[in-house]
């Protein structure tokens, strides 16, 4: 690892190749998160009442520039699911069996899970639409979605980074296609924040939520919700508190009795963050996630299964230890990886096979990629011995 993973609380003697399903906070930001929440046990009455308040609009501040946004659009919540439940479960009541929601085969599960409770509420019909993986073209993103676009769509959820196969999504075009035609988009970005360079007005979907703690540096429970003014009136939280029809913020600011130290917690996130810069810290993980990517594929024999300029900081390939795209599979293989490698690396079920996904982040180095090669080149090698 690199000398930056003093900065963290990660394990020695292991290779964290997965910071793409939680993320890793700085210690120094661990230490401001403690801080407010001694200051919270202080004075309960008065953090809640006089001092969260205020606190919690100055983190929407210090985050608005970092996804180009304005404060007031910006509200917070737990992780991206949540967002995504705020809305989904906002619009529930104005649909009906002839309406339709519209996604991909690339949601994440938790959000299309939520959807599926949505059907199961109102008979609203899911489609997703077919995006192929491997892929070599961000075109055949954008003719599958738009495809399926017609008037009974009443909204599209979209990805835009895919989880299980690290796609970055032409989510902007396919935003102009949505608005042309007068269908509401929400945009799952859980991925997106502190890895793109987002500027949310410029983009002006209907809605976009996404991670402060996967790539940003922030503790985990730190994420938000940006709701095009246009729609702020129908969005709430899902759950519904003191603020209901007193404003989007003020809605979403307060949802009763809860640690919400993660999201005052942010200015210091981004203070670490920007310590390196957008820049450096996209260099890094983008270069030496593509540097890895090439070499494990030039070792293993194998194609790239999708086209560089796609991909951020992590990149899925396909899994050689074999076995059936099984839940049991999933745990075996992830288990044997760390138990006896000290490897820590997502095993991902899609569309009928085994991948896994390597994340790059600062404290990373080549040398974490290691033995993954050496474990996939003896496997991918008996493979093709048979």
């Amino acid at each position: 690892m690199n000398a930056t993973a003093k900065d963290f609380y990660l394990e020695k003697e292991m290779d964290f190749l997965n910071n793409g399903s939680f993320g890793a906070c700085p210690k120094s930001v661990i230490a401001v998160q403690r801080q407010w929440q001694e200051l919270m046990e202080s004075q309960l009455i008065r953090f809640f009442m006089k001092e969260l308040p205020a606190a919690i609009r100055t983190s929407a501040q210090a985050l608005a520039p970092m996804i180009g946004a304005n404060p007031k659009d910006i509200a917070f919540v737990d992780n991206a699911t949540s967002g995504c439940n705020a809305v989904i479960r906002s619009l529930m009541p104005t649909w009906s069996s002839k309406d339709t929601v519209l996604t991909t085969n690339h949601c994440y599960g938790a959000v299309l899970n939520t959807l599926r409770y949505a059907q199961d509420c109102t008979n609203i019909n899911i489609v997703c639409a077919e995006v192929p993986f491997p892929l070599y073209d961000k075109s055949q993103v954008t003719e599958a979605v738009i495809h399926q676009l017609n008037d009974g769509v009443k909204l599209v959820v979209l990805d835009h980074i895919t989880s299980a196969t690290g796609i970055i999504f032409p989510v902007e075009d396919i935003i102009q296609e949505c608005r042309k035609r007068g269908i509401p988009i929400l945009i799952d970005g859980a991925h997106a924040p502190g890895m793109l360079d987002l500027s949310l007005q410029d983009l002006a979907p209907d809605w976009y939520t996404g991670n402060c703690h996967k790539w940003l540096f922030a503790p985990k429970g730190c994420a938000f919700l940006w709701t095009n003014p246009a729609r702020q009136a129908e969005t709430h939280p899902t759950v519904i508190s003191h603020g209901y029809e007193m404003g989007y913020a003020q809605e979403f600011d307060f949802v009763g009795t809860k640690d919400y130290s993660p999201f005052l917690t942010l200015p210091a996130a981004i203070e670490y963050y920007n310590q390196w810069g957008f820049h450096t810290i996209y260099d890094h993980n983008h270069s030496l996630m593509l540097q890895m990517r090439d070499y494990l594929c030039q070792e293993w024999e194998i194609e790239p299964p999708a086209p560089s300029s796609m991909l951020g900081y992590m990149a899925t390939l396909p899994c050689p230890i074999e076995g059936e795209a099984t839940l049991e599979n999933v745990f075996r293989i992830h288990d044997n990886l760390w138990n006896e490698h000290r490897i820590e690396i997502p095993i991902i079920p899609f569309n009928g096979k085994l991948w896994w996904r390597i994340s790059a982040q600062i404290f990373n180095s080549p040398e974490d990629y290691e033995k993954l090669c050496r474990i996939g080149k003896q496997h991918f090698m008996k493979i093709r011995k048979r």
